[in-house]
């Protein structure tokens, strides 16, 4: 009987350090990799039915190099007009966006310069992570900057499987808590390295209790360093079928252009957004901006053209010209444009 009370407080003794050594492995972890981390803050331009006004979104990100490249989710920087990256303890850096692939829900930003107190983190291959292994997340949910959350992957889904919009992204999905304003932060494994990148979460009452999903460091790295990549800065509505039918568009699919981010090379070239909003079949929709028709003469659709479009101008040298037919006010024009 002694014997086995001795046995039981020993194994109690050795439960206890590993839940210690545990907790202080995510503390150090925390605190060796937050000088990556940085909140995103954007503001752009948005169409309701008070017409266009200003707004503002909060997401997170992580600098991947020394030079100032920073990752982050598409759907919080691509069609802003104005970007600031915060580092902890504050401080504020502007960015720009310089590479994008909204179907995989992923942007790549470059800081004016880097603060002294941020370091880059190291990006792993995502490949090796399994089902069941511990993560941690770091970014500002609700804009409450640097906050943790850990859990643990409890799943991986291939490409075109989990959202329609996203179809080139390989997800993990997660225990760990996602909030509004995680959104492009990283996830880390227990070396420190970056597995992720945070996407979004499934959540029917809007909350942190859904299905946390991340896009795999190996998806970030092929879409955005490997090859190029282009910016278009453009955000709107694919006119199909009825849709198509309804704004008389000559050669559908089109594109209605409901935002573009200033400074982009759409900016640039005149194309305009939307005014207002209209209610069409119980769908909202941004009206009164230009529908593109095609881009150096190949038509927006069939399905696949835009991801032609997008390689072809990727791969053009910086001001290489392009042009874009565009319907406005019922009459097919032509703008040009300069790569970037």
């Amino acid at each position: 009987m002694k014997t086995r009370l001795t046995a039981l407080l020993a194994l109690a003794i050795l439960l206890g350090l590993e839940g210690t050594a545990q907790a202080q492995n995510l503390g150090d972890l925390f605190r060796k990799v937050t000088p990556s981390v940085v909140v995103i803050r954007a503001r752009g331009r948005e169409v309701s039915s008070a017409g266009v006004t200003r707004f503002s979104e909060i997401g997170s990100g992580v600098m991947i190099s020394t030079d100032g490249k920073v990752m982050t989710a598409a759907h919080v920087v691509n069609a802003m007009d104005e970007i600031t990256v915060e580092a902890v303890g504050g401080e504020k850096v502007a960015a720009r966006v310089i590479a994008s692939e909204p179907g995989a829900d992923l942007s790549l930003l470059k800081m004016d310069h880097v603060p002294a107190s941020m370091t880059s983190a190291p990006m792993a291959d995502s490949n090796t992570v399994r089902v069941g292994d511990q993560v941690m997340i770091i970014g500002a949910p609700y804009g409450l900057s640097h906050s943790m959350s850990v859990g643990w992957i409890s799943a991986r889904w291939p490409p075109d499987t989990v959202y329609k919009n996203m179809p080139l992204a390989e997800f993990f999905q997660t225990t760990a808590t996602i909030n509004t304003g995680n959104s492009g932060g990283p996830m880390f494994n227990m070396a420190g390295e970056v597995i992720g990148i945070v996407s979004h979460n499934i959540s029917k009452s809007g909350g942190s209790e859904g299905l946390g999903f991340v896009v795999t460091m190996n998806t970030a790295k092929k879409l955005l360093l490997e090859k190029a990549s282009f910016w278009s800065g453009i955000d709107g509505t694919m006119l199909t079928g009825e849709l198509a039918a309804i704004f008389n568009v000559p050669d559908p699919p089109a594109f209605l252009v409901r935002t573009v981010a200033k400074g982009s090379s759409a900016w640039d070239m005149g194309l305009l957004g939307g005014e207002t909003i209209a209610i069409i079949n119980g769908q909202q929709i941004a009206v009164g901006g230009d529908i593109i028709l095609s881009v150096n003469g190949l038509p927006i659709g069939p399905s696949g053209n835009i991801e032609r479009i997008r390689s072809d101008l990727a791969a053009r040298p910086a001001g290489s010209l392009f042009t874009m037919k565009v319907l406005r006010a019922g009459k097919v024009i032509e703008l040009t444009g300069k790569t970037q």
